[in-house]
């Protein structure tokens, strides 16, 4: 029998959201050893609860990927390959939609490098995050393709152009995941009283650090503070695939000064996330629980629980990056916050 040590867990909020996939009020549930994340999370809540409308968070795309890789003899014969798959792409959707009730074939993207054809197939996977279902689709779709190009050779299952727990462009080029754009007005006094600071020094603060900083780092479409600090919170609590974090903290920070306060954005185009599939079936009562209070447990259309849970990311990560940008706008507030809160000191100031 297997024992499962629970990871300390505590709900912050409420955070207010508004958008394409929540309109709601949800506090939500971070499993860290990082105990200093939950009131810098529920800092940005508090944010949040104080602007109308909250944070506004759009689902702008979902899809699961499976690159598959395939030999043939020259470059010539895998580039002919290459646009018969494409050229049949009605074919192939067939095949995926007669081996599955939720997995529909989207798109199909080709590269040929020398001899070798990779084949990256896109999909559908309603309320899963869809790493199986697209394998398993992807097998289905190889031997279709062996059938009407006998030219070609089995390569791999998977050719890593997918790309899955790597650090790489294509899935922010050509999309993997849920992506998800949260963003947030914050009036110029609220900046001031709330966080402790202003819109000046924010937007420069986020220049210098996210944009130039992760430039010089050699960062790859990535140019944020610690995405990867709420991502693993919420994926444990939630159930899902932890190392696809490697790929969700690949996002972008912007902040713009106005008159009317700071205009803060988070843009997460490789959210690896689902509501149904492996970890969440119910043989962990915790991740159940979480999921049916976040409102993850609607039974509605396909896909609309994923994208309600994709959105409650992308708000709380939102949180939890303008709450550590704020205290890194002014010199000693970081480390005197993790002395009191790591190390029970007390507050000088």
């Amino acid at each position: 029998m297997t024992d499962f040590t629970p990871i300390p867990t505590s709900w912050v909020g409420p955070i207010r959201i508004s958008g394409n996939a929540v309109t709601d009020e949800v506090t939500v549930p971070l499993a860290t050893y990082e105990s200093p994340l939950w009131p810098s999370v529920g800092r940005g809540a508090r944010i949040s609860r104080q602007v109308e409308g909250g944070i506004q968070v759009t689902v702008v795309d979902e899809r699961m990927t499976r690159s598959i890789l395939l030999r043939a003899d020259d470059a010539a014969t895998a580039v002919a390959a290459s646009r018969t798959i494409t050229d049949r792409i009605d074919d192939l959707r067939m095949v995926v939609e007669a081996q599955s009730r939720f997995a529909k074939l989207i798109d199909v993207d080709t590269e040929v490098v020398g001899s070798l054809l990779f084949v990256r197939f896109a999909f559908s996977t309603g309320d899963a995050s869809g790493h199986n279902m697209a394998t398993a689709a992807a097998e289905s779709l190889i031997e279709a393709i062996l059938a009407f190009s006998p030219e070609l050779e089995y390569g791999s299952i998977s050719g890593n152009w997918c790309s899955d727990k790597k650090a790489t462009a294509v899935n922010g080029i050509l999309g993997r995941g849920r992506s998800v754009v949260a963003d947030i007005l914050i009036p110029r006094d609220l900046v001031e009283t709330g966080l402790r600071t202003t819109p000046e020094r924010l937007e420069a603060l986020n220049t210098g650090k996210n944009l130039v900083g992760s430039t010089i780092a050699g960062a790859l479409r990535s140019a944020n503070a610690h995405y990867a600090n709420m991502l693993l919170g919420f994926y444990l609590a939630t159930g899902q695939d932890a190392a696809n974090i490697v790929e969700g903290s690949q996002g972008i920070t912007y902040v713009e000064a106005r008159e009317a306060g700071v205009y803060f954005s988070c843009t997460m185009p490789n959210l690896i996330v689902g509501t149904v599939g492996n970890g969440k079936g119910g043989g962990l009562p915790v991740v159940e629980d979480a999921l049916q209070r976040i409102g993850c447990r609607s039974g509605g259309e396909p896909g609309a629980d994923a994208r309600r849970l994709a959105a409650l990311i992308g708000a709380t990560v939102l949180c939890g990056e303008l709450s550590l940008l704020a205290a890194q706008t002014n010199p000693g507030e970081l480390m005197a916050t993790h002395r009191v809160l790591e190390r029970g000191e007390r507050r000088t100031a």
